[in-house]
């Protein structure tokens, strides 16, 4: 593996960090108080690329490496971590699913939307009664002559009242666990399907989390994604990749709340000196720092393995454990830092802090990380 940063990497980080810098910081505080989905924002971004990076040209895509790819959503993270989750979400749930396991037909047809942005994606997996214990899920697809009818709920559902093409899994050989669950392609506005509560969330408050209802909504047969009863070994595969990308949400996040401790020590001072000539301070920002770099080099190395098309699924979880916590250790830090200024508004580690716990929930707790990890190196 390389270490240094190649030319390519280089510029489309730049290109990220200065989109989010121009664009995105001015407006981070409003989006977060109102909720609002960064319509806009997402649009410009997908005129970037973005919304499309490593899928290829002739879908629209704008062909980026992996590396390339987690160097943008640290850049958007460590700005505003609800747009950066919006593209990583956008990138490797729904348009990962149906690039890594669609048919050609379904790649022509929904992909080139996607990647462009103008068609945002959703994917259904999380449900009211059953979350990293998938096997408990109770949406259900039936045959009807050539059909498929759909029915029951997802919920915590990243773009789901945004989206325009939806990726559900849904079970569909009852009492098969979870070798009878499949994935279907369900775009939006079919009859009986409708957009339940929108959630009212501690952190990422512009990235749009919503309920899905389905109530007999039929689908054609070309809905299905790859072959009956393989929807759960599709889903542990979209998610392997999308870990990596919580990953580098996660450094991104972190390194906000460095950057911000290190410009507030350097200017806030205490007893006649700048917070950063206190030792207490000096070592706070020594192991967010040591520990950031750690938690890149991680994601880096499994984006790595990921574009080199060799098993990452290990390496996936590694950084998506250690990262997310590091990043949780970082926001929390940052606020001590900044003592009671670190508590308001104004700051913009307070937003961070919120923002941070949903990495290490999101896309596999850290309990199940270690759950993971554990097994492959307990079962060799």
């Amino acid at each position: 593996m390389e270490f240094a940063q190649t030319e390519g990497e280089a510029a489309v980080a730049r290109a990220a960090r200065d989109f989010a810098e121009r664009e995105m910081r001015p407006v981070v505080m409003r989006y977060d108080e109102s909720q609002e989905f960064p319509a806009d924002i997402v649009r410009r971004l997908g005129e970037l690329g973005f919304m499309g990076m490593t899928w290829p040209g002739e879908l629209g895509g704008a062909a980026l490496t992996d590396l390339e790819a987690i160097a943008v959503i640290e850049e958007l993270a460590r700005v505003d971590p609800s747009v950066a989750l919006t593209v990583a979400s956008h990138n490797s749930l729904c348009t990962g699913h149906i690039m890594r396991f669609g048919s050609e037909e379904q790649k022509k047809k929904f992909v080139p939307g996607l990647a462009s942005g103008t068609t945002l994606g959703a994917w259904g997996l999380t449900e009211p009664g059953s979350g990293s214990d998938s096997g408990g899920m109770k949406t259900t697809a039936r045959r009807d002559g050539s059909a498929w009818v759909l029915n029951g709920s997802k919920t915590f559902i990243t773009q789901g009242s945004v989206a325009g093409v939806y990726v559900i899994m849904a079970v569909t050989a009852p009492g098969a666990g979870k070798k009878g669950i499949s994935a279907f392609i369900v775009p939006a506005g079919l009859r009986g399907f409708t957009i339940g509560r929108k959630e009212n969330k501690l952190g990422m408050r512009s990235s749009d989390t919503a309920t899905l209802l389905f109530d007999d909504v039929r689908l054609p047969a070309d809905a299905l994604i790859g072959r009956e009863g393989e929807g759960f070994p599709q889903a542990l595969g979209v998610l392997d990749g999308g870990r990596i990308g919580i990953a580098a949400l996660s450094v991104g996040i972190a390194r906000g709340a460095l950057e911000a401790s290190v410009a507030y020590a350097r200017q806030r001072r205490q007893f006649g000196s700048p917070l950063s000539d206190f030792q207490a301070i000096q070592w706070k920002i020594a192991d967010m720092a040591t520990e950031i770099s750690a938690a890149r080099l991680l994601t880096q190395h499994a984006a790595w393995l990921k574009s080199r098309g060799e098993p990452y699924s290990l390496a996936a979880s590694k950084a998506k454990y250690f990262a997310s916590e590091v990043a949780v250790r970082a926001a929390g830090e940052s606020v001590q830092i900044h003592g009671g200024y670190g508590f308001i508004k104004e700051f913009p580690v307070e937003k961070l802090y919120r923002d941070v716990k949903l990495m290490t929930i999101g896309e596999g707790t850290s309990e199940v990380q270690k759950m993971i990890i554990a097994r492959h190196m307990l079962q060799g």
